[in-house]
């Protein structure tokens, strides 16, 4: 059985996530929806890379008459837009049953798709997909962002190789003054 590449296939459902994270719809209606969807990606890049998720954000263009588009972000994420009448919900499905396939061969371990269109959460439960709502979502990215800060921070701290700089104040000073010769005793 050969190993997953990935450890899994996020797919999220672009505009739902925007109407549904506080941040995100302030962003939307105060600076429009080009900065929500920025800040979407900024977020997700982080996330993605983390988890070692090959993430995929999905956006509908059923409005608009354009072709489909994808932007690879990193190595991890990727942005798609879908062609003209087609829903991000159908091309969500359509990609949770091609990766079924691909689960059943172990090239990925895990589907998993955030939206909080329950008709949505249901047809992929029935590719096999895992389902996260937005708020999940929001939450275990918060949740990575702390991680990874702490993480970073642990090893931004010096760390010293000498052990007098490892024990508290009254310990130093009592073995300055054995090392100077003082002999007070405590």
């Amino acid at each position: 059985m050969s190993r997953p590449s990935h450890e899994a296939v996020l797919l999220v459902d672009g505009y739902n996530i925007i109407g549904a994270w506080p941040c995100l719809k302030k962003t939307r209606d105060n600076a429009g929806l080009e900065a929500a969807r920025g800040e979407l990606v900024e977020a997700m890049t982080s996330y993605s890379s983390f988890q070692g998720y090959d993430t995929q954000i999905v956006f509908d263009a059923q409005y608009h008459n354009a072709s489909s588009n994808k932007e690879i972000i990193t190595e991890l994420l990727s942005v798609h837009y879908t062609d003209f009448g087609q829903t991000a919900d159908t091309y969500i499905e359509k990609t949770c049953a091609s990766l079924r396939y691909q689960i059943a061969q172990s090239r990925i371990a895990r589907m998993i798709v955030a939206t909080s269109d329950r008709a949505q959460q249901l047809t992929v439960q029935g590719y096999g997909a895992e389902w996260l709502s937005a708020q999940q979502l929001c939450g275990e990215v918060e949740t990575t962002v702390c991680r990874m800060r702490h993480k970073y921070q642990s090893r931004k701290q010096p760390q010293s190789r000498f052990l007098a700089n490892s024990i508290d104040a009254k310990a130093r000073q009592r073995l300055a003054e054995l090392r100077m010769g003082f002999s007070n005793k405590y």
